[in-house]
């Protein structure tokens, strides 16, 4: 049998590089993950215990309905009253099953065969490979570290149907302000180009926090308990859409989906309820944040934009390699660090940079550091020799 056009995305990359570091490992290596988009720490205590706590209770935990638990959705809108002073009506929240879900049911709500949907590059490699899945066309828009990789709309092509954007951003850790933001939101609604903004890094910020979307306007919002909830595994997140669109949008979840998992949501509802936990958390990767950031430029690389929030350092590594694949497969076969070439984020010039996640624990990263250090000094010394 053939396979279809739409099954022929590139790999990610990263994924790549963690099943090499698991082979490694396998083998009795100790590798440092710098890798992966992945917090270090576990669901949050009272999510776990809610989970036992219903499977003690013989809770069958079958289908919710499509759009999710009615608890769930209504303790999320009242998250946005609490971060970002927005009245949300809960019945606009849609539990999707990871971000990733969210992105399959926003683009197929929003637009039809060959659209034209803008993302940054760099930017995070699914939403392209997603919207190739789909029958649409990824516009890869360059951004720039001396503009600290800020989209404007200067930037963005004339003939778009959609725009993805995402603040934090992947790999690039870049904040837009409410200005920044509002600029590009404007810019679309004048001339009608469908906008989601992509916010699941809120919470993750070392300055002022994040702006969502929604205090500016009413576009499609997706986020997700995976990054500061400490969710990954869990697959669960959600999406906020305008009213208008909610019967199509469930419908597809209906078909598609059935609904995100229930055991998941069970855990992410009382996830809702751990502020102090979750900003512990966060107090690490700023920690480790400082100490890249103070580190980084000493080892050897030091073309970088310090990131507003997330738990990454995009660095441009053009001194050092023309191939950050090779680069990277160097550093983890002989310094046992595993990190992820840029081309998973920019396809066009991703072969000149690598990024470094700050995610795992701060005793991880002050080893990895070392490490490379070491491989950056003995690669000097063949270089002389």
């Amino acid at each position: 049998m053939k396979t279809s056009r739409r099954s022929a995305v590139d790999p990610f990359i990263v994924m790549d590089v963690v099943a090499a570091a698991a082979r490694m490992e396998a083998a009795g290596r100790r590798v440092i993950h710098m890798e992966i988009g992945q917090p270090g720490t576990p669901a949050p205590g009272a999510a776990r215990a809610a989970v036992a706590q219903h499977l003690q209770a013989a809770d069958p935990m079958g289908y919710t309905v499509s759009l999710g638990l009615p608890d769930l959705r209504a303790a999320i809108a009242r998250l946005y009253q609490r971060w970002y002073g927005v009245d949300l009506d809960p019945a606009r929240v849609v539990v999707t099953s990871g971000s990733s879900g969210a992105f399959i049911l926003g683009f197929s709500a929003l637009f039809d065969t060959g659209a034209r949907v803008g993302v940054a590059a760099p930017g995070y490699p699914s939403y392209r490979q997603i919207l190739k899945a789909l029958g649409l066309c990824p516009v890869d828009i360059p951004t720039r570290a001396e503009n600290g990789h800020r989209m404007v709309p200067g930037d963005l092509p004339p003939d778009l149907d959609g725009l993805i954007v995402a603040s934090p951003g992947n790999p690039t850790g870049t904040i837009l302000d409410a200005a920044h933001l509002g600029a590009l939101m404007d810019h679309c609604a004048d001339r009608g180009i469908a906008f989601i903004s992509d916010e699941i890094y809120h919470g993750l910020q070392y300055g002022p926090r994040a702006v969502s979307a929604l205090e500016l306007g009413n576009p499609y919002v997706i986020n997700s308990f995976s990054k500061y909830f400490s969710m990954t595994g869990w697959r669960v997140g959600w999406m906020v859409v305008p009213e208008d669109h909610l019967r199509s949008v469930e419908r597809l979840a209906q078909n598609l989906f059935i609904c995100a998992p229930h055991v998941s949501q069970v855990a992410a509802l009382a996830a809702l309820d751990c502020e102090a936990e979750l900003e512990a958390n966060r107090a690490v990767y700023a920690a480790n944040r400082r100490l890249l950031l103070d580190r980084l430029p000493e080892v050897g690389f030091s073309r970088f934009a310090p990131p507003d929030g997330a738990f990454y350092v995009y660095a441009d590594v053009t001194d050092l390699t023309d191939d950050s694949l090779v680069f990277a497969r160097q550093i983890l076969e002989q310094a046992g660090v595993a990190l992820t070439p840029g081309l998973d984020f920019d396809p066009a010039r991703g072969h000149r940079s690598l990024r470094f996640s700050y995610a795992g624990p701060t005793s991880d990263m002050e080893e990895g550091l070392t490490r490379l250090a070491d491989f950056m000094a003995a690669r000097r010394d063949r270089a002389a020799g």
